[in-house]
């Protein structure tokens, strides 16, 4: 059978059966698995057996491993036999909180469909990508009763918290996990006929500061010129972290930093609309080190970042205190060389030696922090999944860099020894994390096609 006759039947079966995919992946968004809020533990489990189940239907042999937060899945189909390679395929089935509920137009784990995108949370991340990953896995087996090579799945629970259960797990599980080749499908491409594969993501790492400056809230007329207000302690002390071109001043953080190579840099697609991304988002392209361009800003530059900051009176009305403390969440972003075991306590140490006079300052470091890791554009894995993009698209395959982190990602490459390709179906303005996240109908076809493919391709290598 031809590559076209193999692709064209894919579709076939695709849209014999639309209506019965279509409830499958209904089915899953309506799991309510957000793993950051142990409210949601019932809802977590529940989404884990629906997976378990669906893929034992499939013929894989499913195994759930237990981790100190959310449960891993990991399935596999060995029967290509020991001359074919291995494809380790990453996703994640929990999802971000609703937050806020109110500006939902549709209940965001009831799955709606409207121009051709279904809004719920999780339609793409990950869920849709997972979806598309696993019906691609499904159709080949029914079309041809067998895989070409050999396929082991890790989906796993706690992504959007940090994946600290899977990281706990990874070294006993190093054996299982082991495999020629690693897929993470959690990413994005730059357009909607843009295909890419992306080379590369930070790592990044996350803190707390709280500042205390008294024992209880004081009265702004009484104690205000006399106290240090911890508010702006935090501001006066964030401040200082960057100059006015943006370029953090922490003595050190740049000091590992490895800049782009002349040959790496003329790989990757760089343009940047600036116009489209203000309509898209409604921000200006000004913020980060200046002297670079934006991509480069997001992609292959560190950031120094707050998250959000409280303190003080914020109800109704008015209130004319000075707050006792305040508190911030921040992260830095991170790029290769750096390390969040090094660059966490160098930012936390630099926080609580800037604090004033007055201000006793604490930074606590969040644990499930990543490094940032790079893929080699020569691989056999990206060849062929750059190949499948430009089979399903009929356009050449771009490359990028993603600015976002994937926490798990340089570890689970490590523990299974494999080459890496991060690739997705994901647009920039899908809103993941956000209210209203969507993610289209066509986009679950084409992901489809394109695993199917670049299986295929890794087959007949």
């Amino acid at each position: 059978m031809s590559t076209n006759e193999a692709l064209s039947d894919l579709q076939t079966l695709f849209k014999q059966r639309e209506k019965e995919f279509l409830n499958d992946y209904f089915t899953f968004l309506r799991f309510q698995s957000i793993s950051t809020d142990p409210a949601y533990k019932d809802q977590m489990i529940s989404c884990a057996n629906w997976l378990v189940n669906h893929l034992e239907k499939m013929g894989f042999t499913v195994e759930t491993w237990p981790t100190t937060g959310h449960p891993t899945l990991f399935a596999t189909y060995m029967k290509a036999g020991p001359n074919k390679p291995t494809l380790l395929i990453y996703n994640h089935y929990d999802v971000q909180p609703v937050d806020p509920v109110s500006e939902w137009k549709s209940p965001p784990f009831e799955p709606t469909i409207r121009d051709g995108e279904v809004f719920a949370r999780g339609a793409q991340d990950n869920k849709g990508q997972c979806f598309y990953t696993l019906l691609a896995l499904k159709l080949m087996l029914e079309r041809d009763g067998s895989l070409p090579i050999n396929i082991k799945l890790c989906i796993e629970g706690e992504e959007e918290i940090g994946s600290a259960g899977l990281a706990s797990i990874l070294e006993s599980k190093a054996a299982a996990l082991k495999a020629d080749y690693l897929a993470v499908v959690d990413l994005g491409i730059p357009g909607p006929n843009r295909p890419a594969i992306t080379l590369g993501i930070r790592g990044m790492v996350t803190m707390e500061v709280t500042a205390q400056g008294s024992s209880s809230d004081l009265h702004s007329g009484c104690s205000g010129g006399i106290v240090f207000n911890p508010i702006h302690a935090l501001i006066q002390i964030f401040a200082s972290a960057r100059d006015k071109n943006g370029r953090i001043t922490i003595p050190g953080f740049y000091d590992d930093v490895v800049v782009l190579s002349k040959e790496d840099r003329e790989k990757i697609s760089w343009t940047f609309d600036h116009d489209e991304y203000e309509k898209m988002f409604g921000a200006k392209a000004s913020g980060g080190e200046l002297e670079f361009s934006p991509h480069e800003r997001a992609w292959v530059r560190p950031t120094f970042e707050i998250n959000g900051i409280s303190g003080g009176y914020t109800g109704t009305g008015f209130k004319t205190v000075i707050p006792a403390k305040a508190t911030a969440k921040f992260s830095c972003r991170l790029v290769p060389n750096q390390s969040p075991e090094k660059i966490g306590p160098l930012v936390a140490r630099y926080i609580e030696k800037n604090a004033p006079d007055g201000i006793k300052v604490e930074v606590k470091i969040n644990p499930g922090g990543g490094r940032a890791v790079h893929s080699n554009p020569s691989s056999k894995v990206v060849k062929a999944f750059a190949k499948a993009f430009e089979k399903i698209y009929k356009k050449p395959c771009e490359y990028v860099y993603e600015g976002a982190t994937i926490p798990i990602v340089a570890k689970l490459a490590v523990a299974s020894q494999s080459e890496l390709v991060l690739v997705g179906l994901g647009l920039a303005d899908d809103q993941i994390h956000a209210p209203n996240e969507h993610f289209s109908l066509d986009r679950i076809q084409k992901g489809m096609q394109v695993i199917c493919h670049a299986i295929e391709i890794l087959g007949k290598n």
